[in-house]
């Protein structure tokens, strides 16, 4: 068993986590990850590691929950426990002193974002960060991504807070105006990164992306997390997760993301109402005492 050190809700349904596991903390490096399982008869479920602190020996993840197992993570506090936390897994972010840099997240991807921007800062790049979500209330790590960048924008779809629009059109703005830009990494929504994928494609701005297929192990054994880059099988939980983004198929990841959509939504199904149940029951007992 693992204790939560730590946890918080930064936004509407995302939660932040720090579990205790001085080993990953220790060994850990920007762009890797860990699978966890919440019990014993959970499925396991890749995370990306957003931060540590080895003196606390403490790992942070950040967790948006969306189908039944990210849902029963966001219930624990602190003091509580997961059964397995294993990592870190795949390979860390290639870093280097590349010049001018964009780190881009959409989303909770922007706790992914966070530590390669990190480490980008580090090595004497010059970051800039463009951290977008679809309203003010989902924006995430505003204070930790400015202190390490030198030019940090939000943008938000519908306006309500920095830049109305998309990560996108800030992108393509800088661009517009002539910035020399070096590399450019985008994590977040399939979607997201496909877009910044060809806004940079046209000017041969060096740009990786984190990918989230379906995963199992971890090791490559399973053989779940396959895509396709350069028209090569590659393994996101060992080859990767971050792949250079004009060679990777995006409509492949797509489709096997969506195999296993319908089985994932009846185990969320059967999930909220098992809660419902408790609710009420437990409503039942307080009324009767």
């Amino acid at each position: 068993m693992f204790e939560i050190v730590e946890a918080r809700f930064l936004a509407q349904d995302i939660k932040l986590f720090k579990i205790y596991s001085p080993p990953i903390a220790r060994k850990r490096k920007a762009g890797q990850f860990v699978i966890i399982r919440v019990t014993e008869t959970g499925e396991r479920i890749p995370l990306t590691i957003a931060d540590s602190d080895p003196g606390q020996g403490t790992v942070t993840i950040i967790v948006q929950g969306i189908g039944k197992t990210t849902k029963e993570l966001n219930t624990k506090a602190a003091g509580d426990t997961i059964t397995d936390i294993v990592g870190p897994l795949g390979k860390p972010s290639h870093i280097e002193k590349f010049g001018t840099t964009v780190s881009i997240g959409g989303g909770v991807g922007t706790a992914i974002a966070y530590p390669t921007a990190v480490a980008l800062k580090k090595a004497g790049n010059h970051v800039i960060t463009i951290n977008g979500a679809r309203t003010k209330d989902m924006v995430i790590l505003e204070d930790e991504m400015k202190a390490v960048s030198d030019e940090a924008f939000i943008t938000t779809d519908d306006g309500s807070y920095g830049i109305h629009g998309f990560v996108t059109n800030k992108l393509q703005q800088l661009i517009d105006e002539g910035r020399q830009i070096d590399f450019v990494l985008a994590i977040g929504p399939i979607p997201m990164m496909q877009a910044v994928a060809e806004v940079t494609r046209p000017h041969g701005i060096y740009t990786v992306v984190s990918l989230n297929p379906i995963m199992v192990d971890g090791t490559g054994m399973c053989g779940g997390c396959r895509v396709q880059v350069d028209n090569k099988v590659q393994f996101a939980c060992v080859d990767g997760p971050e792949f250079d983004a004009h060679k990777v198929n995006f409509r492949n990841l797509v489709n096997r993301n969506r195999v296993y959509h319908e089985y994932e939504l009846k185990s969320l199904e059967s999930y909220e109402h098992r809660c419902k149940l408790n609710k009420q029951a437990d409503a039942l007992k307080a009324t009767s005492v």
